[in-house]
């Protein structure tokens, strides 16, 4: 765990706000509260907080809209979104919209604090790697992990800091059928706390983007197994 992390809760229900500003105070966080989305935009922008728990349904700006803003303008928070509503399609609207981890009310605020860590070493992780701070070619993909851009036969991609952190793991092993669990791993955590649906989603987004227009696909789906990034199809 980064020690002395800043940590933004965004949560309008008062009661819950205090109880995970209290369990993250005692794990040894700095931590930041807003329960109103405009204000939480700016006090993110202020804080440039290590991790975000963002509430949903809030006054003022929705969090999927304060979270679409904030990945719009490249902030790079890890970001955990709370949520009353537990449908497969709302998880994958808030992943696509930039989130990191999902977690849907009720839930423990032990578990919270544990996800958070769990980003954050996550995080540690991928700084610590020396691969990510290369360029690095695959066919027509390139990627340059220190800028963080990724581009396709020269057109840039847009892509999600998960998206871009996915990718930077299938180009640093080439050719290689990589299972759900090592994806998972290496890309969330080993004490990750989601499902294989998540890599799934998230997989599936970047090769939307990856392969737009038509493009032959590169990602590939190995079935039974997982995934592999080939230069040619």
């Amino acid at each position: 765990m980064i020690m002395a992390a800043r940590v933004l809760v965004v949560e309008d229900d008062m009661t819950m706000a205090e109880v995970l500003k209290a369990y993250l105070a005692r794990a040894g966080y700095q931590v930041d509260w807003s329960g109103d989305g405009s204000e939480a935009l700016q006090l993110w922008q202020r804080s440039s907080p290590d991790v975000v728990i963002l509430d949903i349904m809030l006054p003022g700006l929705s969090g999927l809209e304060v979270l679409r803003r904030r990945r719009r303008s490249g902030d790079q928070a890890c970001v955990l979104v709370l949520s009353a509503r537990g449908e497969e399609e709302d998880r994958l609207v808030g992943l696509e919209t930039g989130a990191d981890d999902y977690v849907v009310k009720p839930f423990s605020p032990r578990e919270v604090v544990l996800r958070v860590e769990a980003l954050l070493r996550r995080t540690e992780r991928l700084a610590d790697t020396p691969l990510l701070n290369s360029i690095v070619t695959l066919g027509p993909v390139k990627i340059d992990s220190a800028a963080r851009e990724a581009s396709r036969s020269g057109r840039p991609l847009t892509l999600t800091m998960r998206e871009f952190d996915l990718l930077a793991f299938f180009m640093h092993r080439p050719r290689q059928v990589l299972s759900r669990d090592q994806i998972f791993r290496g890309v969330w955590g080993s004490d990750y706390l989601g499902g294989s649906n998540i890599i799934d989603a998230n997989v599936s987004y970047l090769r939307d983007k990856l392969e737009a227009d038509g493009q032959a696909r590169l990602l590939q789906t190995v079935r039974g197994v997982g995934y592999t990034l080939r230069e040619r199809p």
